[in-house]
């Protein structure tokens, strides 16, 4: 399991949706900087602190190759995340379970009858009549 400070710091960079695009562009491979910032209306020192952050929470890695800076997916720290959300994941599902059990049980589901009407309180379904009084001549 990892350490809290580990997932905190994972989850913070996973919570701004500039640095999950910057995610899944990197999931179809790696690539360089400048074709990572291209999609994103912000400028280049915008993308590069977003690129720190995904660094220091050990999501991607940078490399210089001459001059070019190539990214690249660290599935490691996303597999850690993975995993403790997972634990949630079978939580739900057995609650979800248990609960599809107790409502396929006989009996479980009372008759579903509409409540009865309240006097003096008009049905907001059904359509107002409106009735036209004439006027008498005088």
């Amino acid at each position: 399991m990892p350490a809290a400070t580990d997932l905190d710091t994972t989850f913070a960079a996973l919570a701004d949706p500039t640095r999950r695009a910057i995610l899944a562009r990197l999931a179809l491979g790696e690539t360089h900087v400048g074709d990572l910032a291209q999609p994103f209306p912000i400028s280049a020192p915008a993308i590069s602190r977003h690129l720190r952050v995904l660094e220091d929470a050990g999501l991607i890695e940078r490399e210089i190759d001459a001059r070019w800076r190539i990214c690249r997916l660290r599935p490691g720290a996303l597999r850690a995340a993975h995993d403790w959300l997972s634990q949630y994941r079978a939580y739900w599902e057995q609650s979800l379970d248990r609960l599809a059990e107790l409502l396929e049980e006989p009996g479980a589901r009372p008759n579903a009858s509409p409540p009865p009407a309240q006097a003096g309180r008009r049905n907001p379904c059904t359509p107002r009549t409106t009735t036209t009084k004439t006027r008498k001549p005088r």
